[in-house]
């Protein structure tokens, strides 16, 4: 799970925890948190893209090994201005072939539970060439946070960790799949529309 803000008093480290918990009792599939906060990633300034080169800073190697070992991701998402916030924007900037073929899933947080946060990832990521699934958990400072600041998730909110980590888990092996060569599109004879 990728916290998605770096700011002191953020929520994400408290909401990605409270997903880990959920996701840990279920015992089909391991989960860690990645905090974007211990990584400390300056603005993207490298001299290559990701695509062409890895990362020259310190800084940028140590996130980028961090990242590359996991088959599948959790972003939990606040949304800054109806959108992501600089700090993941900028951390995602830094990847490219860690990312490549793995599957994604959202948990996002604010005024309206984060949606146009998940909308502008969902492109960001599909630019990175990643799967990402439908469900998403989705809270809001509302009704899902007491005096919007204690985590205190709703039942329906509760409910929706489960199909989203089931849509995520499905994606991940699939998109294993995908990076082992089980799959290939030329030898493949599927019909597609």
């Amino acid at each position: 799970m990728v916290t998605g803000s770096v700011r002191p008093g953020r929520r994400s480290l408290e909401v990605a925890a409270w997903v880990k918990s959920l996701a840990d009792a279920r015992g089909d599939a391991d989960f860690e948190i990645l905090d974007l906060a211990d990584f400390d990633l300056p603005v993207f300034a490298e001299p290559a893209s990701p695509s062409v080169a890895p990362p020259e800073s310190e800084a940028g190697q140590r996130w980028s090994r961090a990242v590359e070992g996991y088959d599948g991701y959790v972003f939990v998402v606040p949304e800054y201005n109806h959108s992501v916030t600089g700090a993941l924007k900028n951390a995602i900037d830094y990847l490219s072939p860690e990312l490549q073929d793995k599957a994604a899933a959202f948990v996002s947080y604010g005024a309206v539970g984060g949606a146009r946060a998940v909308e502008h990832l969902r492109g960001i990521l599909s630019q990175m060439q990643m799967a990402h699934v439908r469900a998403t958990v989705s809270l809001s400072l509302f009704h899902d946070f007491e005096n919007f600041s204690e985590l205190a998730p709703t039942g329906p909110v509760v409910q929706s960790v489960g199909p989203m980590l089931d849509q995520l888990l499905r994606w991940t092996r699939a998109m294993a799949a995908v990076r082992g060569g089980e799959f290939d599109a030329e030898e493949g004879s599927e019909a597609a529309a």
